[in-house]
């Protein structure tokens, strides 16, 4: 018999539909998590109840797949891993669940308003509302930008466990998009240290000359970041004090409110 046949049938009383493989591959996913971003094989086979040579061959096949990194020793998840999460979010809840926030948000304080997740480097749009263009290109549902040059990013990378954040900084070119972009490794992360503490990010004209945000996070009922909301403006117009004292109460107040209809939701999805 195949060894991961011997293992404790963590499916059992299932249907005749039920696919052990799978439930076992995101059993190992799950063994990762904000006390334990990085676990040997053996922590990994006593977290799910697998045998070593199962969890052995669940491991490498993430790894294969860009789920999982390794260091010989360590196994740890990568960022990749936040796509399973963008494919859920971005399916129903979270747009569906903002897009009214956002609305009132933007009615407040007169700026554009918009929520976004990480996918890969980049963050992606998943719902916005335009009060009027501010960048030289039009911002769209699926637009992207890389993440180290946006609040947005800024939140959502600070939000990272060590692990996925050393894989981010790995594969993301920071690249200089306008004299204040954050292009080392190490001003970066400085910056999500002091965003991580203060709960919130502005980024003055990092992305585009003239635009200037503040965002904060949106969190699951984990306490996760799973996503986050930005005021958007022009500089010319709204100093980064004034976006402070005018936009971010608001703001906080509204992903709050995000963050409570959005555990709702997944709570009655969940039941169904």
């Amino acid at each position: 018999m195949d060894e991961e046949e011997q293992d404790p049938d963590i499916g059992a009383a299932r249907g005749a539909h039920h696919v052990q493989s799978l439930e076992r591959g995101l059993a190992v996913i799950r063994a990762f998590n904000a006390g334990s971003p990085q676990l040997t094989l053996s922590e990994v086979a006593r977290s799910t109840g697998l045998t070593r040579a199962a969890a052995r061959r669940f491991l490498l096949t993430l790894a294969d797949l860009g789920y999982v990194r390794t260091d010989g020793k360590y196994f740890s998840l990568t960022a990749r891993v936040l796509e399973l999460g963008y494919a859920y979010l971005s399916s129903l809840s979270l747009p569906e669940v903002a897009q009214p926030h956002l609305e009132r948000l933007s009615a407040e304080v007169h700026e554009s308003c918009s929520i976004s997740v990480l996918e890969g480097t980049d963050i992606i749009y998943v719902a916005r509302v335009a009060v009027s263009r501010i960048m030289a290109v039009t911002i769209n549902v699926g637009t992207r930008f890389p993440a180290h040059a946006t609040s947005m990013g800024h939140v959502l990378l600070a939000g990272l466990p060590e692990p996925a954040l050393a894989d981010y900084l790995e594969q993301a070119r920071l690249d200089r998009l306008t004299s204040h972009t954050l292009t080392s490794a190490t001003a970066l992360r400085a910056e999500l240290a002091r965003v991580r503490e203060q709960g919130w990010a502005l980024v003055d004209q990092e992305l585009e000359e003239g635009l200037r945000s503040v965002a904060a996070p949106v969190r699951d009922r984990g306490g996760q970041v799973v996503a986050a909301a930005n005021v958007s403006t022009h500089a010319g117009r709204t100093s980064p004090e004034a976006l402070r004292r005018d936009a971010l109460p608001a703001l906080l107040d509204t992903c709050k409110l995000i963050e409570a209809d959005l555990a709702v939701t997944m709570a009655t999805q969940a039941s169904r």
